[in-house]
């Protein structure tokens, strides 16, 4: 089978290598999956960089997110049948930038009917973050406004389609004219361009003063500085990651002052910990995707030659909605 591989870390342009390997066997507990499309996540780049937290050992194929059908079960693995289609996690060093992948039967979930191979592949992780984040930790209500920062992005673009299918209003901000049409586009009520405009005045015109209720913040560095000026009293901040590369240091005065809350979001936390919200999430999304209320933008569909150069521009920040490899 063909297969994109890092045998040495650095930028995906220049590591990520297509080869023929052998099609990779499921041991216990795992699952072999064909690959019909591999959503292309930020943490993807930072694998190939040796820069995420997980250390697969080299060669390893990244992709940690697809939808595929079912080939073969390992041992231990009862529920699952051959031929069904599924989406979820990729189990590395096999992941899912291959014509084959394996996959962890905990991470195994069915694709919703409504989802094309391509939008089903990106269902899982960002999605999920964006559950986690807004009703878990962040506790949404309906009516509250929502500040999403990078919303034209992979995560940010699953953010403010599942505020706007919570009821809430959504401020989003960009950087360029493309990506501002694309929040638009997703729902968002206001779409602010930071290259050219300040986030901080817009929402709070927007809110007469108020500020937002729940800042989405998958970026950092001034982001999150910059949104502390406009939380609103009793707000809730949740620091999703840190994709401008810069981590914030907050003064917690200023959150004891503003009577706001900053709140952590690790996602692959809660399969280590609380496992059992997972499938409960994934049937949530599964809902609001058969109602027509969340569906992944998938802005390019990339062969195996053009994988490497699209995870170098969404590491750069140049894409918009989702990329997906389709082997």
């Amino acid at each position: 089978m063909k297969a994109l591989r890092v045998h040495e870390t650095g930028e995906p342009r220049d590591v990520l290598r297509l080869e023929e390997v052998e099609q990779p066997r499921p041991g216990p507990g795992q699952v072999l999956v064909r690959v019909r499309g591999a959503a292309v996540n930020f943490p993807d780049a930072l694998l190939c960089r040796g820069m995420y937290q997980v250390k697969p050992p080299l060669p390893f194929t990244p992709g940690v997110e697809l939808c595929g059908e079912v080939v073969e079960a390992g041992e231990g693995v009862a529920a699952i049948e051959a031929g069904a289609r599924v989406l979820g996690s990729a189990e590395l060093p096999a992941g899912a930038f291959a014509d084959y992948a394996l996959m962890s039967a905990d991470a195994v979930f069915p694709a919703p009917e409504s989802l094309t191979d391509d939008e089903a592949a990106c269902l899982f992780i960002g999605y999920q973050t964006g559950w986690f984040a807004l009703h878990r930790r962040a506790h949404l209500r309906e009516g509250e406004t929502v500040l999403v920062h990078a919303a034209a992005g992979g995560v940010g673009s699953a953010a403010v389609q599942l505020a706007k299918a919570a009821g809430a209003r959504v401020v989003g901000v960009v950087g360029g004219p493309e990506k501002a049409n694309t929040a638009a586009a997703l729902g968002a009520d206001v779409v602010v361009d930071r290259r050219s405009e300040d986030f901080v005045g817009a929402v709070k015109e927007y809110t007469g003063g108020r500020g937002a209720d729940v800042v989405f913040d998958p970026v950092g560095g001034d982001a999150y500085e910059r949104s502390t000026k406009c939380i609103a009293f009793e707000g809730r901040i949740v620091v999703v990651g840190f994709a401008g590369g810069t981590i914030p240091t907050p003064g917690l005065n200023h959150a004891l002052i503003k009577n706001y809350s900053i709140l952590g979001l690790h996602w692959g936390l809660y399969r280590q910990r609380a496992p059992e919200t997972i499938p409960e999430a994934h049937e949530r999304l599964t809902e609001l995707a058969d109602q027509g209320l969340v569906k992944p933008l998938v802005s390019e569909r990339l062969s195996a030659a053009d994988l490497p150069a699209g995870v170098q521009r969404l590491a750069g920040g140049e894409t918009v909605g989702r990329l997906v490899f389709t082997p």
